[in-house]
């Protein structure tokens, strides 16, 4: 067996020793269901997707560009409404969500978009507070306390950062604050938009490592949205395929590994 193999086995073993469901139910029971979901805007996008999401799970979706992999997450996040098909998040279908239903359910799901997203008029500080801030009544003592949690989470130090702005911070301390934001408000589900592109491999391992701290401290469910096959590997739980708008491969990295599939193949390589 080579070492890239057994590396792989290792991270494996160590992923499943750390997935637990949130609510200490079934970690099976899914989060997330997507059923039969097709949209189509000048040209069909999806074309019959299904995709679940497990409690305590790291799904990653993978494809190459233009696959439909951040139209995903945006249905999810109810900022798109499908064609046809059923999307059901904790039970509830979200197709069929008012207006101020919608808002209120995007507040229970943590966002990394993938240039991070931070507003580049505030400081660090003001960044993480923001969710807090339009979601929560909680005083500024109780803002500041958990922002500096947040940032400590994500292994910066709030009194050298919060003063400053983003441009002053390098792309993988920015990707670190724009997960601090995500998790202000403690969801149980995160989403992840290309979280490693652009980076240099030492800030990839650094956001890799966190997203696996994150399920294996805070139980979050998470769906990781990558085209880097090699690092959506050492995170996920299990792996979709997205390709011409549907989901051609479902299993776990090792079963992905030593697929035979000509496509796959050449995904892998």
């Amino acid at each position: 067996m080579t070492t890239p193999e057994l590396h792989l086995q290792e991270v494996r073993r160590e992923l499943a020793r750390e997935a637990r469901s949130p609510d200490g139910g079934d970690p099976r029971h899914p989060v997330i269901a997507i059923s039969d979901v097709w949209l189509e805007f000048d040209q069909p996008v999806l074309r019959g997707v299904d995709l679940e999401l497990a409690a305590g799970e790291t799904l990653l979706v993978a494809g190459q560009s233009g696959t439909g992999k951040s139209t995903l997450l945006k249905l999810i996040l109810r900022l798109l409404l499908p064609d046809r098909g059923s999307i059901r998040v904790r039970g509830v279908e979200i197709t069929t969500l008012s207006y101020r239903e919608a808002q209120d359910y995007r507040r229970r799901i943590g966002m990394v978009f993938q240039n991070a997203a931070l507003f580049d008029s505030m400081t660090i500080y003001e960044n993480v507070a923001y969710p807090l801030r339009e979601n929560t009544t909680l005083r500024e003592h109780e803002i500041e306390r958990v922002v500096r949690e947040r940032l400590r989470f994500v292994d910066l130090d709030p009194d050298r950062v919060m003063p400053m702005l983003p441009e002053e911070l390098s792309g993988g301390m920015r990707k670190r604050v724009g997960i601090a934001r995500a998790i202000a408000t403690e969801p149980d589900i995160v989403l992840y938009d290309e979280p490693t592109a652009g980076l240099d491999p030492i800030a990839v391992a650094t956001i890799l490592r966190l997203i696996r701290k994150l399920q294996r401290e805070l139980s979050v469910s998470s769906i990781v949205v990558t085209h880097d096959i090699r690092a959506g590997f050492r995170v996920a739980s299990r792996v979709n395929v997205l390709r011409d708008g549907r989901i051609v491969f479902d299993g776990t990295p090792e079963e992905m590994a030593v697929t035979d599939d000509p496509y796959l193949r050449a995904f892998l390589a």
